[in-house]
């Protein structure tokens, strides 16, 4: 099986947690109450919705964003 790599953008929820998206894949995120839950279950759902796009005959996207993080003066 082809591994392939996506970004995971993790954001503090207000009411405590951590809420996820893959903007390589619209509608894939998810949730948990820390950083490395809330990677794990993102984890697996891009594997189901990999495996959706796949029963469905539609090809698997590639990750095509760069994240780049930047220092300015303020």
């Amino acid at each position: 099986m082809k591994e392939v790599e996506y970004v995971i953008i993790i954001h503090p929820d207000d009411t405590g947690g951590y809420w996820t998206e893959v903007p390589a894949l619209p509608g894939c995120g998810s949730q948990g109450e820390t950083v490395e839950e809330a990677v794990a279950m993102t984890k697996d759902a891009i594997q189901c919705y990999l495996v959706s796009l796949k029963r469905h005959g539609e090809p698997i996207p590639e990750e095509r964003d760069i994240v780049l993080r930047v220092s300015v003066a303020a």
